[in-house]
């Protein structure tokens, strides 16, 4: 397919993207198609303006696009990360970033609202300057730099060369071998889940507004189960940035083979209940919000044991990263 706008692909997306809603991988396929279709197009302009390519790159996604647990309606998450480091180069790339993040705007991919794209300098870099980024991300106490860390982790290249992020992800792990309190102070930055279950065993619901009595499944349900599994993985070693993937691979090993089958069905029911809301969206906010009402009596208690489930996995992962850190692991 060849075409000529960004408004085009919008159009194809809207015209097929129901055709891919059966199951959340065919989803994922599609969004990774159009994101393609976006990135070629982004080239071929700039390429006409500022020529060919200096260097080789990888442009990868992150968010719930690395992960490969988009939505029907996803914003951004990507970075660009080039070979060479010089002023040419970087100027290529961050006029390429910009219109990267334009062209999946335009395509029906809202803006980051913590700019984490591509058009930000901060993940538009050079591979060594990548490196001293990361490294100083890691060496610094703040809430902020520790959550850019998580974000890189489920970086996955969809352009370009894919040895760059894997040089960059093998450098991180060799950074956590170097300090293991890492892991500590990234399990000490996602601690606090606000509590989705009440004493009686109801579910809290938004009290008001547009979503009255709804939950916010992302905040309630999807960040406690991705978070933890991620510094599971990233303990490990394990560079895969799917949660269901992570969460294959962690149960290969003796160690988590039988607590964490319950946690993987729990996710893939969650899967579910989240493609279930494709047809109800009118908004990138309203794909987060599951209606409790509208629910049976045994989806309600399927939900509650999901719920709980996302916060003992949580405290599960806190317990072996404390035990490895108390045993300089």
């Amino acid at each position: 397919m060849d075409f000529q706008s960004y408004e085009s692909i919008k159009e194809w997306k809207i015209q097929h993207i129901h055709e891919h809603t059966s199951d959340t991988r065919s989803l994922n396929d599609f969004h990774d198609e159009i994101m393609k279709l976006v990135f070629e197009l982004s080239l071929k302009i700039v390429s006409k303006k500022k020529g060919p390519l200096p260097c080789k790159f990888s442009w990868f996604v992150m968010g719930s696009a690395g992960r490969y647990e988009q939505g029907i309606i996803s914003d951004q998450d990507h970075g660009l990360v080039f070979e060479k480091k010089d002023h040419d180069s970087s100027n290529y790339f961050q006029i390429l970033g910009e219109e990267i993040a334009l062209g999946l705007h335009i395509a029906g991919y809202p803006y980051c609202e913590g700019k984490v794209m591509s058009s930000n300098p901060l993940w538009c870099k050079g591979l060594k300057d990548w490196e001293a980024q990361l490294a100083d991300w890691m060496e610094t106490e703040s809430w902020e730099s520790i959550r850019y860390s998580q974000i890189f982790f489920d970086g996955r290249v969809l352009a370009g060369d894919e040895e760059l992020l894997g040089n960059l992800k093998q450098y991180v792990d060799r950074l956590i071998l170097d300090y293991p309190k890492l892991l500590s102070r990234f399990m000490d930055n996602i601690m606090h889940i606000n509590n989705s279950i009440g004493p009686f065993g109801q579910i809290f619901v938004e009290p008001n507004g547009r979503h009255q009595g709804s939950i916010n499944i992302k905040r309630a349900a999807f960040i406690p189960y991705v978070n933890a599994v991620r510094i599971l993985a990233i303990k490990e070693g394990i560079h895969q940035t799917s949660t269901l993937t992570r969460l294959e691979l962690l149960s290969e090993k003796s160690d988590y083979a039988r607590e964490l089958q319950v946690y993987k069905e729990s996710f893939l029911r969650l899967l579910d209940y989240r493609l279930a809301l494709i047809h109800q969206v009118d908004d990138y906010e309203d794909v987060h919000f599951l209606s409790i009402k509208n629910l049976n009596r045994s989806e309600k208690k399927e939900m509650k044991q999901i719920l709980k489930n996302g916060k003992q996995l949580h405290q599960y992962v806190h317990g072996i990263i404390e035990k490895g850190v108390q045993h300089g692991l």
